[in-house]
């Protein structure tokens, strides 16, 4: 598409406020919710490392999270040019090649940052970036593919985070058992980005996106979806089991059933309920997190 597509800035620099709306504050939640979880399954003292707490949110969250949103906007800006021409960059409202800037500004941030915090959260952070870029951007633009595209956005929003979290506090690995809960939990969450999906079907037809319900259909998406979601948590409760964590487990397996019950009315009409199941069943999910970390952590 030319370039014309999108339209002149109305300014020559945002406004402070347009950058913020850029970077989808919204959307920081679910990493800075992982990483807390991560923070809490490290068993490491919250008082002793406020600091590094801190440090860590606005790592998961405004910088790194906020960084993929600018790069994935710059990425569709000839798409939301047609079809949401109100977002900042289509509007014209951050002009010219800034988002780039703003973009690059956020990675040399994040990486600074992640220095400071140590090795692995060094590591952690270049993952996460290396992610964002090869989600929206050429040549491997993931975000077309409804198998790696959903699954990049889960490891990186929920166990690149988990695992940041971990290593904040600890300034080492996680131990084994919470890398395997993690990545269950990553691999889960495949899940909540497909149904993420559901809203933007219609677009993501016209645009080349190959989303997994507009490759296989809604409904068929959804229970895939639901299989995904409720397997990895299966396999959590079973660990904490084992590991004796019995308290941790009995809350993850009650959050499982009642997210079942929601599944069934979920499938009856995945597009027009994936929102109302964001709000009720993904809350079960994220919580569940929480208590499988609080038992990880010694909590429970």
């Amino acid at each position: 598409m030319a370039e014309s597509a999108i339209p002149r800035a109305a300014a020559t620099r945002p406004q402070l406020a347009d950058i913020v709306e850029l970077t989808k504050p919204v959307t920081w939640f679910p990493p800075m919710w992982a990483f807390l979880c991560g923070v809490v399954s490290s068993g490491a003292s919250i008082a002793d490392n406020w600091l590094f707490l801190a440090a860590g949110i606005i790592l998961c969250g405004p910088l790194v999270c906020g960084t993929s949103q600018v790069i994935n906007d710059w990425c569709d800006r000839y798409v939301d040019a047609i079809n949401e021409p109100h977002r900042p960059i289509p509007s014209g409202r951050v002009p010219g090649r800034w988002p780039v800037g703003i973009a690059l500004v956020g990675c040399g941030l994040s990486l600074g940052l992640a220095t400071a915090l140590g090795e692995w959260v060094m590591l952690a952070t270049c993952a996460a970036l290396l992610s964002a870029w090869a989600y929206s951007a050429p040549p491997f633009r993931f975000k077309r593919s409804g198998i790696a595209g959903p699954l990049l956005c889960a490891l990186s929003y929920e166990g690149i985070s988990w695992f940041t979290g971990v290593s904040v506090m600890l300034g080492t690995l996680p131990s084994h058992v919470t890398l395997i809960v993690l990545l269950l939990y990553s691999v889960g969450a495949f899940g909540i980005m497909t149904l993420n999906d559901f809203k933007a079907v219609d677009g993501d037809r016209i645009t080349g996106l190959r989303s997994l319900p507009v490759t296989i259909g809604v409904r068929p998406a959804a229970f895939i979806a639901c299989a995904v979601m409720a397997k990895a948590q299966i396999a959590v409760v079973a660990i904490l089991w084992m590991q004796g964590l019995t308290f941790s487990a009995g809350i993850v397996s009650v959050a499982l059933c009642i997210q079942v019950l929601l599944m069934g009315r979920l499938t009856q009409d995945p597009a027009r309920l994936a929102p109302w199941y964001n709000a009720t069943g993904v809350l079960l999910y994220v919580l569940g997190m929480l208590a499988a970390a609080l038992g990880l952590g010694g909590y429970l």
